[in-house]
């Protein structure tokens, strides 16, 4: 069961003014909000239901002192290298860690983040190529997360092609304030996933159930983003439980490949013709060289009466879905529609890959 704002907030209780202001500061950026108790009866009433309790060597004295149960996730936090009477006092309270500011920030905001957000998730990504330049990839990958959307679910659209165009112009959000992968500096530390949907465009799809769609795309004069930044990205929408959708280029980037290596399921666009399949073959090829291979979406027409299943037999890779032609579907997409809501085709072949993401990554360990 999710847990309500007030049980996110962590406890601190610490008296160095100084060790405090980092504490805070660092709580800030993980996006958890701290109750500040100045003494043992204060901190009672939160300090079982709190998931983080931060204390400083005088507070776990005077905490153990007072009675207050042993329990899990509580942190002794000092400034410099701490002194023995800081780990006894940290064994007398129980504490599972004794931390070192500015030394262990890294380890803390994670820390923080994971209070703020919850016990890391599980949520299912799902990495796009197409097998040749306009194979529709970038399509299917943004119908997925409409689909995800559309669903009641909270979804993250990652775009990893810098020659792709943007995926917010894809979404009609191209004027959508929010940050795109050049304003973005990230390191390999964690990231909250509630910051970053905040920071991101939430383009508006019909959706049901609280469901909401971030969209983190290229600029169109711009390098793509490191493969540290998409993998933090990534990560943080996983830890939150959300569908983390990436599109991918042709040519293995590292940002590339790191989407790749962390996706649950990789699928393959092909459309039905001899090119295309020999073009995509080469494709599969290379993604098979950084991890898994992937499953096919074959996307017709098909002008010489190609099947999917040939396509499948050619390639050695199953055939998830089919996508007939969807009239209308080019209109839309220049109108700034975003693809996948509407019936049709793509909306079919849509659902039928996020089932599949999702079993996969229920079969992952």
């Amino acid at each position: 069961m999710a847990r309500t704002a007030s049980e996110r907030r962590g406890l601190v209780m610490v008296s160095d003014p100084d060790l405090l202001d980092a504490i805070l500061r660092l709580a800030a950026a993980a996006g958890c909000e701290l109750h500040r108790s100045v003494d043992a009866t204060q901190a009672r009433t939160t300090w079982a239901q709190a998931p983080l309790v931060l204390l400083d060597g005088a507070a776990a004295r005077h905490c153990a002192g007072a009675g207050l149960p042993r329990r899990p996730g509580v942190v002794v936090a000092v400034r410099g290298e701490p002194p023995p009477t800081v780990w006894r006092e940290a064994v007398t309270v129980g504490a599972e860690h004794v931390v070192s500011l500015p030394q262990a920030e890294s380890w803390l905001v994670g820390a923080l983040t994971e209070a703020a957000e919850g016990r890391p998730g599980r949520g299912p990504v799902l990495a796009v190529v197409g097998g040749r330049g306009g194979a529709g990839a970038s399509v299917l990958a943004a119908a997925v997360a409409v689909v995800a959307v559309r669903d009641g679910g909270r979804a993250l659209l990652v775009d990893c092609d810098p020659l792709g165009g943007g995926l917010d112009l894809l979404l009609g959000a191209e004027d959508l304030d929010g940050l795109r992968w050049p304003e973005i500096e990230l390191g390999g530390g964690r990231v909250p996933a509630t910051a970053l949907h905040a920071a991101l465009p939430a383009p508006s799809v019909p959706r049901g159930g609280g469901g909401r769609l971030g969209v983190l795309s290229c600029a169109r004069a711009e390098s793509g983003p490191s493969p540290v930044a998409v993998s933090s990205v990534v990560e943080a929408g996983r830890r939150a439980g959300e569908t983390v959708v990436c599109d991918l280029p042709r040519h293995p980037t590292d940002a590339a490949v790191a989407a790749h290596t962390a996706a649950d399921l990789t699928v393959l666009v092909v459309p039905a013709d001899v090119r295309s399949a020999a073009a995509g073959a080469r494709v599969a090829a290379v993604l098979a060289e950084h991890g898994r291979a992937p499953g096919l979406v074959v996307r017709g027409p098909a002008p010489g009466g190609l099947e999917a299943a040939e396509i499948g037999r050619a390639l050695g890779l199953p055939v998830l879905a089919t996508m007939r032609p969807e009239s209308g579907l080019a209109r839309a997409l220049e109108r700034g529609d975003a693809p996948g809501r509407r019936r049709g085709p793509l909306l079919t072949a849509a659902a039928t890959v996020l089932d599949e993401l999702r079993s996969a990554a229920g079969s992952r360990p």
